[in-house]
């Protein structure tokens, strides 16, 4: 009776997060390749769960380092790539796990309700070593980020990072199945950022204001002229 009530408890936090497993493993095979993911490259997970997407990373990765909340899945995750060689779980929460100080890519189906908070987890810093992310979320989420016009959020990252929509996910590709179908929202990095990463909290507070209509006070012309430049110029 014990197991069955902790079980529920985590199924629970699993809906509450907006959790769904990608159990269709042709569908974890295509999001890994169309990602492009090198024998070279360090990749971040986050929010593990069965490991049907991990299981795909360790084929191509040289290193994966799958994040994952629930202690349960955690510890199956661990003896499930006990032999793997190049697959480290941690346990943890997402939103205040360490990310790699090396260059490092992320692939994750991340839970639906904490994808926002991921998104600035993952690019509000813009020193950060993140080159690409491929991120499965929810497809109006996905269409949003990456379409135009931008919204807030994506604008205020544009001088760090594009954004682009990588396909559609259909819902029966999920466990539970969720209300839904999903969407890939790709994350590069630019090879030349429009602003340097110290520009990042005014040119937010600049975008804000473009957005609310109370455009930010307190910056100089040289300031405003490079701000305004390098969101008009974004792609």
């Amino acid at each position: 009776m014990g197991a069955k009530r902790a079980r529920t408890r985590r199924d629970d936090r699993r809906r509450a997060l907006g959790q769904n497993f990608l159990a269709d493993r042709a569908v974890a095979a295509r999001l890994v390749r169309q990602a492009g993911v090198h024998s070279s490259d360090l990749v971040v997970e986050l929010g593990a769960g069965t490991g049907t997407l991990t299981a795909e990373l360790a084929r191509r990765a040289a290193r994966v380092r799958a994040i994952e909340v629930d202690p349960v899945w955690a510890e199956r995750l661990r003896k499930r790539f006990a032999r793997s060689g190049n697959v480290d779980v941690l346990e943890g929460d997402l939103l205040h796990v360490r990310l790699p100080v090396t260059p490092f890519r992320v692939v994750a189906n991340m839970p639906f309700n904490l994808t926002t908070q991921l998104l600035r987890r993952l690019l509000e810093q813009p020193a950060n070593c993140l080159m690409r992310a491929d991120l499965v979320v929810q497809w109006e989420v996905a269409r949003k980020r990456a379409g135009r016009p931008r919204t807030a959020l994506s604008a205020a990252w544009s001088p760090w990072w594009r954004f682009s929509l990588g396909g559609r996910i259909a819902r029966d590709a999920f466990r539970p199945r969720p209300r839904v179908d999903a969407g890939i929202l790709v994350v590069e990095r630019r090879p030349q950022p429009l602003l340097p990463p110290e520009a990042a909290e005014p040119f937010a507070a600049f975008v804000h204001g473009l957005f609310t209509g109370t455009l930010a006070r307190g910056l100089d012309t040289e300031q405003w002229t490079a701000l305004f430049g390098a969101y008009v110029g974004a792609d």
